[in-house]
């Protein structure tokens, strides 16, 4: 028979081991639930969160990037990424190499081609939109009623960027010479404003500047779609320097865009309301974007092609001294999106 003794142990306080696993229980418990709660509040490795300094777009062309911020996919990945907007692909790549960004895009593949011409020391470290938006708008009231029409007219352009290679490819292919017309320099933010008070005859543009200046012009503007079904493809661009530096880093910024890719897919609904939300869309430009843009992260040989191709036209233009062909290959990094989503790396080298 227990004495009174071994009957006090028996029935007194818990032991602290028993208290211990308790306690650790709760915890795992508040942390689960405050996870679910706040998904975005976890951190990176070692539960250290790092910063970013990412130069983009305000455009649909930054649909992951946007939808990865606005679900905290960068903070779940244990990145504290700030963004600075820029007008175009081009001057996210120039704040790049002025150091003041450490990751540019969505830049058009165009542009990369362009600063590897010039030797500079950078790469791509994945695709982030593949997409077919690029028109040509003009007045009417100019005499422009069908191609043939642009001879001799003044054309709005962006220098440097890949409006260039489209615009002056559509009319080639229409029987114009870059000799018959007068391209205007122009940035993307005057394009409206320039057509709009007739400072020049057309423009080549993107929405939503395209819509402005359709609504604005109504019955008096004439439309061409200008990339012939080739899509440009939005590159992620770093310098060699930092790629080198921060293998981690771009892991976890492609895993976060990833899941932006995965959300887009598997929740359309709330991320066109994001979207909608972010950039002042209505419906009917929530439908052309979900037909004109291919959100999905990769590295595939139709880069590699459309840089080539690209390339080609730069030396024929005399657009840089270079006469040799570069392998395009060797300026994407490829080590950082096979870590996240590697059916999506296909570069044949």
């Amino acid at each position: 028979m227990p004495t009174k003794e071994a009957t006090i142990r028996q029935t007194g306080p818990k032991s602290p081991r028993l208290l211990l696993v308790v306690s650790a229980v709760i915890v795992l418990l508040a942390t689960v639930f405050g996870l679910m709660l706040h998904p975005g509040s976890q951190q990176g490795a070692g539960g250290k969160m790092e910063s970013i300094r990412l130069g983009s777009l305000a455009l649909e062309t930054s649909s992951l990037i946007l939808i990865a911020e606005d679900q905290r996919f960068f903070t779940g990945n244990g990145l504290d990424v700030s963004i600075q907007y820029y007008d175009t692909g081009l001057g996210t790549v120039n704040a790049l190499l002025n150091s003041e960004v450490d990751i540019a895009g969505p830049a058009a593949e165009y542009v990369l081609v362009g600063k590897l011409f010039s030797n500079e020391k950078i790469r791509t470290i994945g695709s982030i939109d593949k997409v077919d938006y690029q028109s040509i708008i003009g007045r009417r009231d100019c005499g422009i009623n069908s191609v043939p029409d642009l001879k001799g007219k003044q054309i709005g352009v962006i220098r440097g960027t890949i409006q260039e290679f489209y615009v002056t490819r559509f009319l080639d292919l229409h029987g114009i010479s870059t000799s018959d017309v007068a391209f205007v320099d122009i940035a993307l933010s005057q394009a409206v404003d320039s057509i709009v008070n007739g400072e020049i005859d057309a423009v080549i543009t993107v929405p939503p500047y395209t819509d402005t200046i359709l609504d604005t012009l109504g019955s008096g503007a004439a439309l061409w779609p200008t990339q012939n079904s080739q899509m440009t493809q939005q590159l992620a661009i770093c310098r060699d320097e930092w790629i080198s530096q921060h293998p981690q880093l771009i892991e976890r910024f492609l895993e976060a865009l990833r899941q932006a890719e995965e959300y887009i897919g598997g929740r359309p609904d709330q991320a066109k309301a994001i979207l909608r939300k972010k950039l002042d869309l209505t419906d009917a430009d929530v439908a052309r974007i979900w037909s004109q843009n291919q959100f999905s992260l990769s590295l595939d040989r139709s880069l590699v092609l459309a840089m080539e191709d690209e390339a080609r036209w730069m030396m024929r233009n005399n657009l840089t001294l270079e006469k040799q062909m570069p392998d395009f290959a060797d300026y994407i990094y490829e080590d950082g999106l096979k870590a996240v989503k590697p059916e999506a790396v296909h570069i044949l080298r």
